[in-house]
């Protein structure tokens, strides 16, 4: 089995792919990174490359990069730096010799590429286009994985992701509604929302994600080497948020406090975002974890947490 290296194994994309990695029997390396520290990170970054290399030997080694804390108002600057670490790090990669079969996987952003690209339904044919620096550092980010694929021969899937939802969402970030509506239900706070409640999205679960990452890595092994690889990660279901909010309604048996607002961000947000994916159609055709059954999911995981907090609060 080849080895793999989750780079960002504490997020939420991170933690549902070592778990599905793990189901596979595939080897799992991790590393903790000081994201804030960039001298720091990149040492943490080449220990954990080196840690790959070991774990693999001769054989051929997988990066799945799945690390960024930048959302959608983060400023230009912070997101910028990211975009340096993820090239210097694929520098410092380039320099070793990579066995036949070595691959790395990307995650981006669908809603950050496509927010300016026209008319949904969006697809990997249609020319991504930015309005944020958020979805513009994606671009940047995506260039950067292309670039490497083209001179070093490592095989190279960019995963354009929806909206991923799940247990173990930061919910320090001002993103994941489908976590925001569920602490909301538990703590009784309402929950403020910036846009139009026709507002449509693509919800893809967590696990779900994970298993069509792994099987895209396992696909990639048939293209040929230095040819990277796009492709959209979605349920392909359009959901407005007045129908996420009535689902809500239904599993918790009582209407989500919610008060609309405004934002200065809101300009970033497009009202349509649904996504289908003409690359690689075979990895589509599978069960999907139902909205209803991963929104009980992520309000149980919650739950956990907090009664979990309870009770060390108590000791």
């Amino acid at each position: 089995m080849t080895a793999t290296w989750v780079v960002g194994a504490g997020g939420l994309l991170g933690r549902g792919l070592v778990r599905e990695l793990g189901a596979r029997r595939v080897p799992v390396v991790t590393q903790q990174v000081p994201w804030s520290d960039a001298t720091a990170s990149r040492q943490a970054l080449e220990r954990g490359f080196a840690r790959l290399r070991e774990a693999a030997g001769d054989g051929p080694w997988r990066i799945a990069w799945c690390s960024g804390a930048g959302v959608t108002g983060t400023p230009a600057a912070v997101l910028n730096q990211e975009v340096q670490t993820f090239r210097d790090f694929l520098d410092h990669v380039a320099r070793a010799p990579a066995a036949a079969g070595s691959a790395l996987f990307l995650a981006s952003s669908a809603g950050g590429v496509y927010a300016g690209a026209g008319r949904a339904p969006f697809t990997e044919a249609a020319v991504a286009s930015s309005i944020s620096p958020y979805g513009t550092a994606k671009l940047a980010t995506e260039q950067v994985a292309r670039d490497f694929a083209a001179r070093t021969g490592v095989g190279v899937l960019v995963g354009r992701i929806a909206n991923l939802y799940g247990p173990g969402q930061n919910l320090a970030k001002p993103q994941g509604l489908v976590s925001h509506i569920c602490r909301s239900h538990l703590s009784g706070q309402p929950i403020s929302v910036y846009v139009s409640l026709d507002t449509t999205r693509d919800y893809l679960y967590v696990d779900d994600c994970a298993a069509m990452i792994c099987d895209g890595l396992e696909r990639l092994g048939r293209e040929r080497p230095g040819d990277p690889v796009t492709k959209i990660l979605a349920s392909q279901q359009g959901v407005t948020i007045g129908a996420l909010l009535a689902e809500t309604r239904r599993l918790f048996k009582r209407a989500p406090r919610v008060v609309l607002g405004s934002s200065p961000f809101a300009k970033f947000q497009v009202r349509d975002l649904r996504l289908r994916s003409v690359v690689w159609p075979e990895l589509d055709r599978r069960s999907l974890t139902p909205l209803g059954v991963g929104i009980k999911a992520t309000a149980d995981d919650l739950l956990r947490a907090t009664q979990l907090g309870d009770r060390a609060a108590r000791r």
